[in-house]
């Protein structure tokens, strides 16, 4: 399981230019069963995903496809988190 950081950069004000790109990326990424959840860091810092069902190196060309990524309009970062206690609805992040 991952924890997708994406935090604005210097170029935030770019933002409006590559959102509709971005917003795509994001629909992919739910579409391709990778991202469970998606939503903005506050107070307005950027946003963040939680993903899994993809390896590092995976998550890592997925997430260097993001306009926002590739046009340093945010930083990304990567945490790895392997899970090893649940609540019960979210078991199927064990395996």
């Amino acid at each position: 399981m991952f924890i997708v950081l994406l935090k604005f950069s210097d170029n935030k004000g770019n933002a409006g230019q590559f959102m509709e790109g971005h917003n795509e990326w994001i629909k992919r990424g739910f579409d391709d069963g990778v991202f469970l959840v998606a939503g903005s860091l506050q107070p307005n810092l950027g946003g963040g995903i939680v993903a899994h069902n993809t390896t590092r190196p995976d998550l890592q060309n997925r997430v260097n496809g993001d306009p926002f990524v590739a046009e340093n309009v945010v930083n990304a970062e990567i945490l790895e988190i392997t899970p090893a206690k649940t609540d019960e609805r979210l078991n199927f992040l064990l395996d």
